[in-house]
């Protein structure tokens, strides 16, 4: 299907794919729901996540510490080959915590969501959930869902070059737009997250000093770039297939990036933990089996570079029901 042709509600314009259709996965929940009603007993926290999370900012301020006067291309390399994979899981816990998946009670989940922040040396998970259950609640949605590229990113970014730039600070890009496309006033919670992260880098930079800050900051900005773990942003909602708009990915990392790769079964029921979520494709296979899927997040890294029909525009938008 070539950019300007129509098929079952789907239309390339712009340079974004545009649908017509509300978005899938409301409509697959209910149909599988209706077939297999016990997918409901996955609902719920996932109790082990406390002791997963707590474990692995231990292990990556501690790290931290260790490398406070080690030079700097060992902490480059121990960020990129070890602390990257630690900050990716907690930016991934955060993701959990935001849809209340450790605690039955939000106000745990947000405590937790601020813990979790800590090794990544700026205050983000707060803010991250406003944003995130908007993406959950208008997919796609053009002037809501803040998870889909900007026009400019997509003009600037047409070429090999241009799109391996963006890949390295891709984290920069997804945590700014919304900042600059559609701003929210911060509330007491922002705050409290912003007053403990700064609390800890001092503490960072007063006890160990300012090599042991950088290792947390850069294994976030390496994590998030050019790295197999950041291509989950990628392999999420990028249009390689016009007839599909997530997409789930059942690689190994999974383990390390709490199983989002199980995408399109988390946008399904988005009230089941990482953990479970393989069990709903076992339970339910005719419904994810037939959909594409991927098993190397680093080739997706690789085709989104070296394809020149996909860029930030391969994302499939849709108008606001409130505006037709």
């Amino acid at each position: 299907m070539g950019r300007g042709e129509d098929r079952e509600g789907v239309a390339a314009a712009g340079g974004f794919f545009w649908s017509y259709t509300d978005e899938p996965h409301a409509t697959r929940r209910r149909l599988i729901l209706s077939k297999y009603p016990q997918i409901k007993q996955l609902f719920g926290p996932d109790h082990s996540a406390f002791f997963k999370i707590s474990g692995v900012v231990l292990l990556q301020l501690g790290t931290g510490a260790l490398l406070h006067d080690a030079g700097w291309l060992k902490i480059f390399l121990v960020a990129y080959f070890f602390g990257s994979f630690l900050n990716q899981n907690l930016f991934l816990a955060i993701h959990e915590l935001s849809h209340n998946l450790a605690f039955s009670t939000p106000v745990y989940n947000r405590w937790l969501g601020i813990f979790a922040n800590l090794p990544v040396g700026v205050p983000m998970s707060v803010t991250f959930q406003k944003y995130h259950l908007e993406h959950h609640r208008f997919q796609g949605v053009d002037g809501i869902d803040m998870d889909v590229p900007s026009l400019t990113e997509v003009r600037l970014v047409k070429n090999m070059i241009a799109k391996t730039i963006w890949v390295f600070l891709q984290l920069f890009f997804y945590a700014f737009r919304p900042l600059f496309l559609k701003p929210k006033p911060p509330g007491i919670w922002e705050f409290i997250n912003f007053s403990v992260q700064i609390a800890l880098d001092v503490s960072m930079v007063y006890f160990f000093g300012w090599k042991a800050l950088a290792y947390l900051i850069l294994s976030s900005f390496l994590g998030g770039g050019m790295h197999p773990m950041a291509a989950h942003f990628i392999s999420e909602h990028y249009v390689f297939n016009p007839d599909q708009e997530t997409y789930s990915y059942y690689g190994p990392l999974n383990y390390l990036a709490w199983h989002v790769g199980y995408h399109n079964e988390h946008h399904d029921f988005p009230r089941i933990p990482g953990n479970k979520l393989y069990k709903v494709k076992e339970i339910a296979p005719e419904f994810y089996d037939s959909l594409a899927s991927y098993r190397s997040w680093s080739q997706i890294i690789y085709m989104y570079i070296m394809d020149r029909t996909v860029g930030p525009f391969s994302r499939m938008k849709r108008k606001s029901s409130k505006a037709e």
